[in-house]
């Protein structure tokens, strides 16, 4: 079967690209949906040094974008990246947080069947122009609805039940897992200080300045609040703006091989949607799965990686996902952040991107973000912290509570 390569990516700022008059509660949108999708577009084909007529076909993938901004059928609004894209075949994939990433997996069948050449890949979301509560009622529509986003159950509460579930099945204290989960989160906000398209810039970067976040100040206000035990604010990913894309074409048709990374392999594993019908509420099963598919497609081990971005959707999820990756032990992936492991000092260095906790997470832009940053490590053009070692990279993007997952193996040419 011939492979197909990432022969050029874009991402744009990640930000929260809107005026909020905290008076009336006005929201003024600054860079729309449409901007940041069209953005993304032209960078990644002008990156690949191609012509816009070049391509031919579009995968985007976007999660909910008839509620976030109003509009279904968005495949099309690629047509206006530039007028010889008319007449192009444009799809739409939605998978949660995870579609953009079958969006790049759809493209690799089209390029691996023959239909396509060149394929453009985009990612694109839209949050900020909704007020909190209706922004968590739209990612509610992410759970299944009957028995989880009907009973209030936010995504905070749906991972949350992994953080108990993970304390119990390894009986860690309390007090140690907020460790662990603080020095992810600290990681974190470090890497992402040095990524100048990350939401977050500023975030604290020591497990101490995180705890003292948990005290009230003089107003008595906490800022780093419970939002659903054992989650605080700063467990949790930000709310954000942003798009990515790739072009990516077959390996034997590269005709620069320092600017193309190979999809070496992929796997994708689809876990049971409701929760309250999991077992192992401790591990990311589907997760596992899909990191050993796509491992033995590019015929390597988790020893073989140097880099990885990884679905830090929340702190705990970082923890699960170095596990489910086989970059830490089962039930040692915690212990071995308070040991100091996955900086970017690290033999495998986790979240150089500052991940979804501080470089942000538009969620349809998640997964083909993680693919360019990861392309960017690769072909020595890295976007902020730059890695040790870059021959080998992983990207595992999940779509809803860790229901969708996808690992992408990334090798250098």
């Amino acid at each position: 079967m011939s492979k197909a390569s990432i022969i050029g990516a874009y991402n744009t700022e990640f930000g929260a690209f809107v005026i909020k008059d905290k008076t009336t509660g006005l929201i003024t949108d600054t860079k729309t949906y449409y901007d940041l999708l069209i953005e993304a577009g032209r960078g990644a084909i002008a990156d690949a040094g191609l012509e816009a007529s070049d391509i031919d076909a579009i995968y985007i993938g976007s999660s909910s974008p008839s509620l976030f901004v109003n509009q279904e059928h968005i495949a099309p609004i690629a047509a206006e990246i530039d007028p010889a894209l008319r007449f192009k075949p444009m799809t739409r994939c939605e998978s949660a947080c995870a579609s953009s990433s079958v969006a790049l997996y759809d493209a690799i069948y089209a390029i691996e069947a023959g239909r396509a050449r060149h394929v453009l890949v985009i990612g694109v979301e839209k949050m900020n122009l909704l007020p909190t509560p209706q922004m968590t009622h739209v990612l509610a529509c992410c759970s299944h609805w009957p028995s989880e986003g009907s009973k209030g159950w936010s995504f905070p509460m749906l991972f949350a039940a992994y953080a108990r579930g993970y304390q119990d099945h390894y009986k860690i204290p309390t007090e140690e897992l907020e460790k662990m989960l603080y020095t992810v989160a600290a990681i974190a906000y470090k890497n992402g200080a040095e990524n100048p398209l990350a939401h977050m810039r500023h975030g604290p970067t020591t497990v101490e300045e995180i705890m003292k976040l948990n005290e009230l100040d003089e107003r008595g206000r906490c800022h780093n609040m419970m939002i659903a035990a054992p989650l605080r604010l700063h467990d949790c990913s930000l709310v954000s703006d942003g798009a990515a894309a790739l072009v990516i074409t077959q390996t034997a048709n590269v005709s620069n091989k320092n600017r193309a990374v190979e999809i070496a392999g992929i796997g994708h594993s689809v876990e049971r949607l409701p929760e309250n019908v999991r077992p192992n509420m401790y591990e990311l099963m589907a997760g596992k799965d899909a990191a050993a598919k796509a491992y033995k497609e590019a015929g390597i081990t988790a020893a073989d990686i140097d880099l990885a971005e990884v679905h830090d959707c929340f702190t705990i999820n970082q923890i699960l996902s170095v596990e489910a990756l086989g970059l830490s032990k089962d039930g040692r992936g915690g212990h071995d952040y308070l040991e100091g492991r996955f900086t970017r000092d690290d033999k495998v260095a986790v979240n150089l991107s500052g991940g979804l906790k501080s470089k942000g997470h538009p969620v349809g832009a998640t997964g083909a973000s993680m693919h360019t940053l990861i392309y960017k490590q690769l072909i020595g053009e890295a976007i902020g912290v730059k890695a040790k070692k870059a021959d080998i990279g992983v990207a595992f993007n999940v779509g809803g509570s860790a229901v969708t997952n996808c690992v992408t193996v990334l090798r250098k040419l």
